[in-house]
């Protein structure tokens, strides 16, 4: 069994789809699939299983799956070292974001930190915070940037930054023309809102019960926060969402807040209480918290 195997393995498991793998990792997907089969043939087991056009892992897979990610963060910690002594001249950076983070609020601080060490890559995922979460407990990514709280003894939360969750409604909306709203406002209009493992979606649930009300309460629909800006722009539904997400779109009056803030939000930085700090990391955290 080598690194390079256990390397596949694991980009297959998580795309659950040789060619993507093979194509992340810019290799052939017969040699992709050649590992996946030494794998197999060598140990005898079954890894993967065929459904449709596409494959999952099986019971063994799952749960070989966690020691070999348990092998490749060791020998990416050993690799790191390494970089560390090039001064930070070459290096990788793999960060975990939730979406109202990663699109609205890490982009122009990463710009200055690859301004400044040209030589680290740095590779984002993003993904809701709960999966932020796992991600960095499972040494997928080195870091994450999350909305709100996360209780997980295994890792570290530092704040770091905000925002505010608010309301907003299109220019066609009955509520974007009145200069009042009724006491029961919110069961009013239909809502459109992040899935279940947002940070905003469960922010907005506990904006609810400090008002009495449940999701359920509400006629709901899910979307991505991209997707929800363009649904309540055009028409007659109303969102909660991250003042970041619409602050141009209610400057251009394509969008109205209503109700003021509903609540303010903290970011926080995630990292495993059990891994080394290494100076490339040292050196991003340095420069996003200098950032304003």
């Amino acid at each position: 069994m080598t690194l390079e195997q256990l390397r596949i393995f694991a980009a297959v498991a998580d795309k659950q789809h040789v060619t993507q793998a093979a194509r992340e990792l810019n290799l052939t997907q017969s040699a992709t699939s050649a590992a996946i089969a030494a794998l197999e043939g060598r140990y005898g087991v079954k890894l993967f299983d065929r459904v449709g056009r596409g494959i999952v892992l099986t019971h063994t897979g799952r749960a070989f799956l966690t020691e070999a990610r348990a092998v490749l963060s060791r020998a990416c910690g050993a690799e790191q070292v390494l970089r560390d002594l090039a001064g930070l001249k070459t290096g990788k950076l793999v960060l975990a974001a939730s979406q109202t983070v990663a699109n609205y609020w890490l982009p122009a601080r990463l710009q200055a930190f690859q301004a400044a060490y040209p030589g680290i890559e740095v590779d984002v995922r993003i993904a809701n915070t709960e999966r932020v979460a796992v991600d960095v407990r499972e040494s997928v990514a080195d870091i994450g940037f999350i909305e709100g709280d996360i209780d997980d003894g295994a890792l570290s939360a530092r704040r770091i930054d905000g925002d505010a969750l608010v309301v907003v409604v299109g220019p066609r909306h009955p509520f974007a023309r009145q200069k009042k709203l009724s006491s029961d406002w919110m069961r009013q209009t239909p809502w459109i809102l992040r899935e279940v493992g947002s940070g905003t979606r469960a922010m907005f649930e506990q904006t609810l019960k400090k008002r009495g009300l449940r999701l359920s309460d509400l006629k709901v629909q899910l979307a991505s926060n991209e997707a929800i800006r363009t649904a309540v722009e055009s028409g007659l539904c109303a969102t909660a969402i991250s003042d970041l997400v619409v602050d141009k779109s209610v400057a251009a009056k394509t969008l109205s807040r209503i109700d003021g803030e509903l609540a303010k939000r903290a970011f926080y930085i995630l990292r495993h209480k059990e891994r080394h700090v290494s100076k490339a990391e040292a050196a991003l955290l340095a420069s996003i918290t200098a950032a304003k």
